[in-house]
């Protein structure tokens, strides 16, 4: 009699990120393989940040065909799979499915009008009441006001507005919906009641039959199609959840469930979330649900972090060297805590929370000829500490106190970087180098769905890989003092920001000449 090979169980992973889509595939407690496939993040206009949602696709279909030819079983025994991605980016599809333009992303920062003239037509202590936020640049609001104000083309053809990670589960399934945190950080959601605010979709003139329905995380919003199986590889039939905005299943990811954990990311922005048991929103920061039952999350987002150190390398340095940031890392040891009085301020492309101010610019404060790249490298390295440790202050100002402080993400990499953190925060940071971020936590989670894992402790299993940092007294002295530079800096600058970015729009062509959509 012939033997009956068993297949293997496995989970898919896939995360849309900023700068790459990634997939990671799991089987039990164990990461069998992982790829990623680079893309471009666009900024046809100073403050502008958009994405290409045709290439997100075009690059789930490389990643999972590598993990398909790397694990050729993986067709057969995928189970489930989740979806990941930056949330709340905004994708605008036609009546056939298909993008009208590229996605706006959550870091862009052109509808500053749009929000001023929100912020005084909406009751700004009733929204944050419901929805746990103020007006602010990462609004789907304004952003969709500006685009009926500057596209009226577009506007007249839409049909559906979805998120990243929402518009590939679409992709594969055929299906439509909205993960229920891309909903909460819209700012047109109550996040108590869990209902749209009507009276906004009164205001754009949208139905509210143009956003999908909105699903929990971990709930199965569609499967596989015949027309995805043959695009992917992957099995038709083959359940999906809705996902997870990257941030929360990073959160999931790094272990993090118990109320009190902090954990920061060094991804291309920087993350700040904070695990609690109430629904506690705070004017200074996001609001999440977190996908573990009952625990919720303070969300800080810096819009610049990783992508600050990648535009000096790029366009600075002009070094693509892979081994560029070691010797960097290397260089900037030498230099003293605190760059030898070069502060700089990380609002290179605005900035959300704690100050919500999308025209605030970046700043060297301090140059001297006396400096070098090493200076200016550590000095950058560091002002993504100083606002994590702003973020920190204001989670201590609410009363509570992290029990836990863990890093990711590519920054995490770095012992040099996170001994900064270390002494900056003057607390015990552990550190995940190899740690896969989003795409493991919705794949986990994917699992979870379906009852491969039982317990949500079992996320613990993949974090073997860590590192653990303590702070020294003298740096932490002299961060104190360059911090308090640091936010003083801010604080004296803001009314020019204003004033500089009414000189010229960046670049060089009134806005409202200009012409800008997707056929």
């Amino acid at each position: 009699m012939e033997e009956v090979k068993q297949v293997s169980t496995y989970l898919l992973g896939i995360d849309i990120g900023t700068t790459a889509v990634k997939a990671i595939l799991l089987s039990e407690n164990r990461i069998v393989y992982q790829t990623s496939v680079g893309q471009k993040l666009l900024s046809p206009q100073h403050g502008w940040a958009e994405e290409d949602a045709g290439e997100w696709w075009n690059n789930t279909i490389r990643a999972v065909g590598d993990v398909l030819a790397a694990v050729p079983d993986a067709r057969n025994g995928i189970r489930a799979i989740g979806v990941s991605g930056m949330v709340p980016a905004i994708v605008l599809l036609d009546d056939r499915g298909e993008p009208l333009r590229n996605s706006i992303q959550q870091n862009d920062a052109r509808a500053t009008e749009e929000i001023e003239r929100l912020k005084a037509e909406l009751n700004q202590e009733r929204l944050f009441a419901e929805t746990g936020g103020f007006t602010n640049q990462q609004h789907v609001l304004p952003r969709l006001l500006w685009i009926r104000e500057h596209e009226p083309n577009v506007w007249e053809r839409i049909s559906t507005v979805c998120g990243s990670y929402d518009y590939i589960n679409y992709k594969l399934t055929g299906a439509k919906s909205l993960e229920i945190n891309w909903a909460v950080e819209s700012g047109m959601f109550d996040i108590r009641s869990r209902r749209w605010l009507s009276e906004q979709f009164e205001l754009l003139g949208l139905s509210p039959d143009t956003f999908p329905e909105v699903k929990e995380s971990a709930e199965v919003m569609g499967f596989i199609s015949g027309e995805a199986a043959a695009l992917t590889g992957l099995k038709a039939g083959t359940p999906v959840i809705a996902g997870s905005a990257d941030h929360i299943a990073s959160t999931l990811a790094a272990g993090i469930i118990e109320s009190g954990e902090l954990l920061i990311k060094f991804g291309g922005a920087g993350d700040i979330l904070y695990c609690m048991n109430e629904i506690r929103p705070a004017p200074e920061l996001f609001f999440d649900y977190h996908v573990y039952p009952g625990k919720y999350l303070l969300n800080g987002c810096m819009a610049s972090s990783g992508s600050l150190v990648k535009w000096f390398s790029n366009e600075l340095l002009q070094d693509e060297s892979i081994d560029l940031f070691n010797r960097l890392d290397l260089a900037a040891e030498k230099v003293r805590p605190g760059s030898d009085g070069l502060i700089i301020l990380p609002y290179f492309i605005g900035e959300k929370t704690p100050i919500f101010d999308p025209e605030a610019r970046g700043v060297m404060f301090g140059m001297s000829l006396a400096h070098k790249r090493e200076h200016m490298f550590r000095a950058i390295l560091e002002s993504v500490i100083y606002g994590f440790r702003h973020h920190i202050e204001v989670i201590h100002g609410l009363g509570y106190e992290p029990t836990k402080i863990l890093a990711t993400n590519g920054g995490a990499k770095s012992k040099f970087w996170c001994q900064i953190a270390s002494d900056v925060l003057n607390a015990e940071i552990r550190s995940y180098p190899s740690h896969p971020g989003s795409a493991l936590g919705v794949a986990f989670l994917a699992g979870k769905t379906i009852g491969v894992y039982k317990q949500w402790e079992q996320i613990r299993d993949f974090l073997t890989d860590y590192r653990d940092f303590k702070p020294n007294p003298n740096n932490v002295a002299v961060y104190d003092k360059a911090y308090a530079i640091y936010r003083e800096l801010y604080t004296q600058l803001k009314p020019m920001f204003t004033s500089v970015n009414h000189l010229y729009d960046g670049t060089g062509i009134r806005q409202e000449e200009q012409v800008y959509e997707r056929s």
